[in-house]
C-alpha cells in the first residue's frame, strides 16, 4: 500500500549547505520531518554540486518521512556563473552586462535540458537566450 502525501515544499538551497535555519528548518519543521535527517541527506547529494543554489522538491507523507528530487542550478545561475557576474543587469534594455556565446549559450541548455518542458536543443537553447537577455545578457556568436 503506498504511503499517503501530506505535503510537498518546493525550495532553493544552496548546495551541500542545507541547515535547520530558515527556510529549511521552519519549512520542513511544521510538517514535522525529521529536519537534521532532511540537511544530512541532502548536503550528501549535492556537495559536488558547486556554488550554486539547488531546487528541491520534497514530498513529505503522512506517517512524517519524506523523500526529495533535485533538480539542476536554475538558469540564472548558470548563465552567472559562465560569465563570471554576481547579479543581472537593473535595466536589461539599457545596461548590458556581459555577452554569452553560443557554445556557452549551447553547453548551459544541455545542462538544464532535463527540467525544461522540452526535448529540442533549439527549443532549450532559445529559453537560456531569453532568460539571458532579461538579465542584461547579449547572446554572440
Amino acid at each position: 500500500m503506498a504511503k499517503k502525501i501530506v505535503g510537498e515544499l518546493k525550495l532553493q538551497i544552496p548546495a551541500g549547505k542545507a541547515n535547520p535555519s530558515p527556510p529549511v528548518g521552519p519549512a520542513l519543521g511544521q510538517r514535522g520531518v525529521n529536519i537534521m535527517e532532511f540537511c544530512k541527506a541532502f548536503n550528501d547529494k549535492t556537495k559536488d554540486m558547486g556554488n550554486f543554489n539547488i531546487p528541491v522538491i520534497i514530498t513529505v507523507y503522512q506517517d512524517k518521512s519524506f523523500t526529495f528530487v533535485t533538480k539542476k542550478p536554475p538558469v540564472t545561475d548558470l548563465i552567472k556563473n559562465a560569465i563570471k557576474i554576481t547579479k543581472g543587469s537593473d535595466n536589461p534594455l539599457k545596461n548590458k552586462i556581459g555577452k554569452l556565446t553560443q557554445s556557452q549559450l549551447e553547453e548551459i541548455a544541455k545542462t538544464k535540458m532535463e527540467d525544461l518542458n522540452t526535448s529540442s536543443i533549439d527549443e532549450a537553447k532559445k529559453i537560456v537566450a531569453g532568460s539571458a537577455r532579461s538579465m542584461g545578457v547579449d547572446i554572440v556568436d
